[in-house]
């Protein structure tokens, strides 16, 4: 009888999005539902991009971050939407002879490739990564799936799930179930098409109100 696994470990990368047509407030919040559709295009992961690293281990006795290389609270309240989805889901959808991941701590190590909280959507990028890498973990590996547990992470990295252009459907389910991503053209619709980004500082953006 072979040894029975004890540790799970995934690493991904995930893609910047840039919005052209922006959501504007959400309808739920607790489920990150938007009040209306949005439109964003893909940048190439080659310039910018996020990269995470989940490992999940009966060792482990309780769950811990660390983003670009500094330990951080874990307790966030949109980092715990996504740990408890994948960890609700893959309960339902366990058999007897699957592991019982579910109760293992999980450590997450994510990092940039470019400034963070600088305007540059770090956050979409991130969350999509952590969406992505989770649900890896987890087996629950599907479009649909990860583009709607990126979503309560951030609601515009469900769009950073997909290349090209993409729309974020509000959707019309009080549930949030059709709340998710498609891609309406691929990254060779519009060849000539070119974003520029300069970057001016490395710290932490402020805004005056």
């Amino acid at each position: 009888m072979s040894e029975r696994v004890k540790q799970i470990s995934v690493t991904g990368t995930a893609p910047v999005n840039i919005a052209v047509i922006k959501y504007w407030g959400k309808r739920d919040e607790e489920l990150v539902l938007p009040i209306n559709s949005s439109l964003s295009i893909t940048l190439n992961q080659k310039e910018l991009c996020a990269k995470t690293t989940v490992t999940a281990s009966c060792h482990f006795k309780s769950d811990q971050i660390w983003l670009n290389g500094k330990e951080e609270s874990v307790s966030n309240p949109r980092i715990q939407n996504l740990l408890r989805y994948v960890r609700s889901n893959y309960s339902k959808q366990k058999s007897s002879e699957r592991e019982n991941i579910e109760t293992w701590g999980i450590h997450i190590c994510s990092c940039n490739n470019f400034p963070t909280a600088a305007g540059l959507a770090s956050s979409a990028a991130g969350y999509a990564c952590l969406a992505y890498t989770l649900s890896d973990v987890f087996g629950l590996q599907d479009d649909h799936n990860i583009s709607s547990l990126a979503r309560r992470g951030s609601g515009s990295a469900c769009r950073s799930i997909l290349g090209g252009f993409v729309e974020w459907q509000m959707g019309q389910r009080e549930d949030g179930s059709d709340s998710i991503a498609v891609q309406i053209a691929d990254e060779n619709h519009w060849k000539e098409l070119r974003v520029l980004v300069l970057v001016v500082s490395i710290f932490l953006e402020f805004l005056l109100h």
